[in-house]
């Protein structure tokens, strides 16, 4: 039993080193933030940037909305899990089908690396009264969005300005429909908004990256551990491969931690084994 709890300390050593050493500087994520501003006519686009990163690290209210089949849906039931959120207008007939079917390709891309139950998807029709929940089922049908961890929904329009407004998203009327700013918010499992990334196709890394710390960060489990430790280092030994958009395993890091492990359990041993026989010289030492 003290072995097993060991070889869990262990791995979880392993598995906080790897996460450190995999996240990248902070300089290149700031970086990557400047160049991600969203650059988008008819709408200031440093007022409308600023706003959007402005909403890093607010927690969303518990806003209800409906669903595609008219039933309320409260934004706190989402909470528990890594969410991703973004808002669309169904009335759009290019940048937001174009936007949605490239998040359903990350979406899937993401699945294949953490799992279809590790977070949820939800895409908020701003446009109301238009995007009722009929025009929201209508344009995910349309659009071949059948995700389960996907929700399509709409706010009564009191409640689109303050739920735009936690977000960051900004858009404006114009006569061909509306121009507003591309973004998926990625929000963590306590409703806080972690990070914005911007334009009509985000990319895997760009929202796995990101989300893999957040799915990290949580504590593992005490008990059998073994599953749950498979899990993580599966987490942790994937990279994004951009010439296919999806994940694969990166065996090398696999066997980097595998190696570190018994470097660990090997100097744990040696250690318990020069003591036990330093305490054995003792007690012979011991006059009769």
């Amino acid at each position: 039993m003290r072995f097993t709890h060991l070889l869990a300390s262990a791995a979880k050593v392993i598995l906080l080193w790897a996460a450190v050493a995999l996240l990248p500087p902070l300089h290149a994520q700031q970086a990557l933030q400047a160049q991600d501003a969203p650059q988008r006519p008819g709408l200031e686009a440093k007022s409308a940037y600023a706003a959007s990163q402005q909403a890093i690290g607010r927690t969303i209210g518990d806003y209800t909305l409906t669903d595609r089949e008219g039933r309320p849906v409260r934004l706190a039931s989402f909470r528990g899990k890594p969410l991703l959120v973004s808002f669309i207008y169904t009335g759009c007939f290019e940048v937001c089908p174009t936007t949605t079917r490239a998040l359903n390709d990350t979406v899937r891309a993401l699945q294949g690396r953490f799992g279809t139950n590790q977070f949820n998807v939800i895409s908020v029709g701003f446009n109301q009264p238009a995007d009722s929940p009929q025009a929201m089922k209508a344009f995910a049908a349309q659009h071949r969005i059948s995700q389960p961890n996907w929700d399509f929904l709409s706010p009564p329009p009191a409640v689109v300005g303050p739920l735009t407004r936690d977000f960051g998203f900004v858009y404006q009327a114009t006569p061909a429909g509306f121009d507003h700013v591309l973004q998926v918010s990625l929000v963590d499992a306590e409703g806080r908004i972690v990070r914005q990334v911007y334009g009509d196709r985000p990319a895997a890394d760009a929202l796995g990256e990101p989300m893999k710390q957040l799915l990290v960060g949580a504590p593992l489990p005490e008990a059998t551990a073994l599953e749950t430790i498979i899990d993580q280092i599966r987490l942790l030994c994937t990279v994004y491969d951009p010439k296919t958009g999806a994940y694969r395993v990166d065996y090398s890091i696999a066997i980097e931690a595998a190696g570190g492990l018994t470097f660990f359990i090997a100097v744990a041993l040696d250690l318990f084994t020069e003591w036990r026989a330093r305490r054995r010289a003792r007690r012979g030492r011991r006059p009769a």
